[in-house]
Order: C-alpha cells, then sequence, then structure tokens
C-alpha cells in the first residue's frame, strides 16, 4: 500500500476530528448555562382570599371554642370528602398518604400506629406530647405547613373558620367517645 494513500487517510480522520471538537466548543460556548447555587423549584402553594374574603382574611380569627358552638357536622362531612383522597375517617381504617383519622381530637401528635410521620411532625409533637387540641386542628386545618413547619402535608389549608370548624365537628364525631367541646366563654388559647 501506498503511504501517500495512508497519510491522507490519517489526514481525513485528524482533520474530521478537528471539525467535530471545534463544533463541540463552539456549541458549548454559544449554549452555555450557570450552575444554579441553589438547584430545583421551591414550590409553595398559597390560596388567596376572593375579593369578598380579603375583609375577612384581615380580621383576627374567632376562637375554635365559640366557632364550635354553631359548627355542623353535616357540612363539615361534605368538606372531608377534600380529605378522603389522603385520609381514612373509619375506625381501624387504613393509612393512606396521610394517617387514618379516626379517634383525631386529643390524640397524641404523630403516635398513629403504622404511619411514618415526617421529622416536622415529629418535632412538633415532642414525643407525642402534644395532642390535637380542638386549637390544634382548627389552626393546622388554616395553614398545615406554617402551623407545624416541616409537615409533608400538601394540603393548601382551609381559609373559611366557619368550614374549618365544621370539619373539626365532623372530626369529632369519627371517635368512640367524643370529646366535650371547649368551653366557648373561656379565654382563647395562645400558640
Amino acid at each position: 500500500m501506498n503511504s501517500s494513500y495512508v497519510n491522507m487517510g490519517v489526514g481525513a480522520l485528524l482533520a474530521t476530528l478537528f471539525v467535530l471538537k471545534s463544533v463541540s466548543l463552539a456549541s458549548g460556548f454559544i449554549f452555555h448555562s450557570e450552575t444554579p447555587e441553589k438547584p430545583g423549584f421551591a414550590i409553595v402553594a398559597t390560596e388567596e382570599p376572593a375579593a369578598g374574603d380579603k375583609a375577612a382574611a384581615a380580621k383576627p380569627d374567632t376562637p375554635i371554642a365559640q366557632l364550635l358552638q354553631k359548627a355542623d357536622a353535616k357540612v363539615g362531612e361534605t368538606i372531608f370528602k377534600k380529605c378522603q383522597a389522603c385520609h381514612s375517617g373509619e375506625k381501624g381504617g387504613p393509612n393512606k398518604v396521610g394517617p387514618d383519622l379516626w379517634g383525631i381530637v386529643d390524640r397524641p401528635v404523630a403516635e398513629h400506629e403504622g404511619f411514618a410521620y415526617s421529622s416536622g411532625m415529629k418535632d412538633f409533637s415532642k414525643g407525642g406530647a402534644e395532642k390535637w387540641t380542638y386549637d390544634h386542628l382548627y389552626h393546622f386545618l388554616a395553614a398545615p405547613k406554617k402551623f407545624v413547619a416541616g409537615t409533608a402535608m400538601g394540603f393548601a389549608g382551609l381559609p373559611k373558620e366557619e368550614d374549618r370548624a365544621n370539619v373539626i365537628a365532623y372530626l369529632r364525631t369519627l371517635a368512640d367517645t367524643q370529646v366535650p367541646l371547649p368551653d366557648p366563654n373561656a379565654p382563647a388559647a395562645t400558640n
């Protein structure tokens, strides 16, 4: 074989590699993007109050003890249907994305058997010392991630205090023995 053919073949191969490397460098330069300091996006779902609800959002919450006096468990049962995608409410019901809510009122926080709670919920529970009081449920249902930092619950919350009270009235019925309602004349609990 003639050495000039070998030289031409090697030259063609080197020229092809040079062109490919040049195109690669040029496209890297053209389409270069900086690495972000903090990868990913934090998605925070907040529910803006409707135009008529802005005045209601500005006023302080009515104490749950007062709201429960007028709360309707039947209305709460209807609202609770939103919750059934993630929670069951039957006695001995299954844990779903969230724990079964049978007997939730006055149950120790993050202590339902067989459910793996987030670290935020475990911290909030103080080792099971905290209980799901009416007041805790009321504020948690308003904005779960705001009330319990680090909770895995992705629900945005119930902005209307009457809706929260109705759901809590319904949750109260999901028990062998209903926890007595708080005294509406007692001073409001502070968080």
